[in-house]
């Protein structure tokens, strides 16, 4: 059976699927294992080390999508790629099935199994297969080494001869995986740190890092679901939060938005006047931009300066960080990997939670409710507008 890793397609993709480690470990388990020339260059994997793990390098990449029986990826692999990838192929990825289904339709009409790590259940069990909390934490990481860069001050409080020079302050929106890595980053680089997040239950993950938490009474509505996740708001709901953001905000010197809702549009928490409010110099990062962005302002992958205020909307701040986000994310695809391949052998336990959970597609059909609703709500307004 042949795992194949191809390089990654996406405009500004810089990461790979698999490392040489875990490849060798793939060959040991009985797999055949071959690497499109150059997938791990950006990353900083020569194909040299690929092959001292035992794999086969290949350069016709047509040919390596149809010879494939797993196929682990970063992104979903374009439409073209997709038609190439042989019925029964398992493919593992960041697929974005609730954001972009429809881009997934070549492969789910060819018969290909699609696994999306997005999808992956927040059990115990699963935990080293959590790609998204990997991904997370190098963006909160480097959106803050990416604010420092840019504010026009330093982030630590200094004493020297000339004076004393006050930390920076710095307002984290959203206390999940990528907000605390943020926190911590901010922290260990002397600023003083704030956040605020719509679960109160964040509060004292904040805490123990070191940061002050602002907590809002939202009337006891349910703030996150049963995987977690923070959940949808009312805009009353919202407003509430808006009006301490916006105040808060005033006296920051960084701000950093973390804040989405998984298959939904990132919640508007700072509005035009927050930002015009801001003190010049100001950085804010949002790295919900890939949703539509936290701040009405926001431009997704544009940088902005509005009234002195420096507006960040990364899409892909992971590989800006290629070694370690793909060093995370091939731990994360061989756990998942354990569970599918036994001896050399392919088996799908579609009764395993992980795996059902996690499941796109499977002989043709999309099996996954979400999906199946998203790709109709899909097609019901491709129509409307025709």
């Amino acid at each position: 059976m042949r795992l194949a890793i191809v390089k990654e397609a996406a405009v500004g993709e810089t990461r790979v699927a698999l490392l040489p480690d875990a490849v060798k470990k793939l060959i040991a388990n009985g797999l055949e294992v071959a690497v499109e020339a150059g997938a791990g260059v950006k990353s900083g994997i020569l194909d040299e080390a690929y092959a001292q793990a035992g794999a086969t390098l290949a350069t016709d990449r047509a040919a390596l999508l149809a010879s494939a029986d797993i196929l682990p990826v970063v992104n979903a692999p374009p439409a073209e790629d997709q038609r190439k990838i042989k019925p029964g192929c398992v493919v593992i990825g960041f697929l974005r099935p609730l954001d972009n289904p429809s881009a997934l339709l070549p492969a789910i009409e060819t018969g290909v199994t699609l696994f999306s790590v997005e999808l992956v259940p927040r059990i115990t069990r699963a935990q080293a297969m959590d790609a998204l909390s990997s991904m997370a934490t190098v963006a909160g990481y480097k959106a803050v080494i990416l604010a420092a860069d840019t504010l026009p001050r330093l982030f630590p409080m200094l004493m020297t001869a000339a004076g004393t020079i006050a930390p920076a302050r710095v307002f984290v929106i959203g206390a999940g995986v990528a907000g605390l890595q943020a926190i911590a980053t901010a922290r260990r680089l002397g600023a003083v740190v704030e956040a605020y997040d719509v679960r109160a239950a964040a509060g004292e993950q904040v805490r123990s890092l070191g940061a002050k938490f602002l907590d809002v009474d939202l009337g006891g509505l349910a703030t996150e679901d049963k995987g977690g996740y923070a959940k949808e708001l009312s805009e009353e709901a919202l407003d509430r939060g808006r009006d301490l953001i916006a105040k808060t905000a005033k006296t920051a010197d960084v701000i950093i938005t973390t804040a989405q809702v998984p298959g939904r549009p990132a919640p508007l928490l700072l509005r035009r006047d927050a930002v015009e409010n801001m003190r010049p110099g100001t950085v804010l990062v949002d790295l919900a931009a890939a949703g539509g962005g936290n701040c009405e302002l926001t431009k997704p992958g544009e940088t902005q300066v509005h009234n002195g205020v420096t507006l960040l909307a990364p899409l892909n701040l992971p590989a800006a960080v290629p070694g370690h986000a793909s060093q995370l994310y091939s731990r994360n695809i061989s756990n998942f990997l354990a569970l599918i391949v036994k001896d050399g052998a392919l088996h799908l336990n579609m009764e395993d939670e992980i795996l059902s959970g996690s499941c796109v597609a499977h002989q043709a059909k999309v099996v996954n409710p979400r999906v199946a609703s998203a790709l109709e709500a899909a097609a019901g307004s491709q129509t409307v507008s025709q």
